[in-house]
């Protein structure tokens, strides 16, 4: 755009009516190929430069906040699940929930006692927010036999009973009904 415009003005500046003016050749004109392929070399340096100054801060900062996960993560979780605030209590939870996705990480969660802390966060739930987000979180941890043997021993199946069905939210029913046919498929009083 710029290119077009300058020799529009060139153009304009050669065929103009005064006779003194002399028509100026812009630099970009003048330039010799080797001249811009030594810029364009110049730019894609330039580029790669930025782009590992990106990689290297996003290593850094993963680095810096690679603590924050594993087991830390799941301590901090069960933790937040010990608190009053009902925000904490759920966020806690949906992480556990999240973590939950193999029967090596149900473990760490029942040897750090999230199982416990999920069936008391149930029970003192006072809103449906907060029950949906410890069912969910008991679901997840379900899937592995052993969790279920830990959330009976628990008291999660009087719990999980004992729940007020809600008329609003049927994830509620949805989850109660799951896990109480998964403490009966495994044999458990119900």
């Amino acid at each position: 755009m710029m290119r077009t415009l300058a020799a529009q003005l060139n153009t304009y500046l050669s065929r103009s009516k005064w006779p003194n003016a002399q028509s100026r050749n812009f630099s970009v004109f003048n330039r010799s190929r080797d001249e811009l392929s030594i810029e364009e070399e110049a730019e894609r340096k330039i580029g790669w430069l930025l782009k590992f100054f990106f990689a290297g801060t996003a290593t850094f900062v993963a680095y810096q906040f690679f603590p924050y996960m594993g087991d830390n993560l799941v301590q901090q979780s069960i933790t937040l699940l010990q608190v009053k605030d009902p925000f904490f209590k759920r966020t806690g939870a949906s992480r556990l929930a999240r973590f939950a996705v193999d029967d090596e990480r149900r473990k760490k969660i029942l040897e750090l006692g999230g199982a416990q802390e999920l069936v008391n966060m149930l029970e003192n739930a006072k809103e449906d927010n907060t029950r949906i987000a410890a069912l969910k979180a008991l679901v997840a941890l379900s899937h592995s036999d052993e969790a279920v043997g830990a959330l009976h021993h628990a008291g999660a199946i009087s719990i999980i009973k004992s729940t007020p069905d809600s008329l609003e939210e049927s994830e509620i029913n949805n989850y109660k009904s799951g896990l109480l046919k998964r403490f009966q498929d495994l044999r458990y009083g119900s």
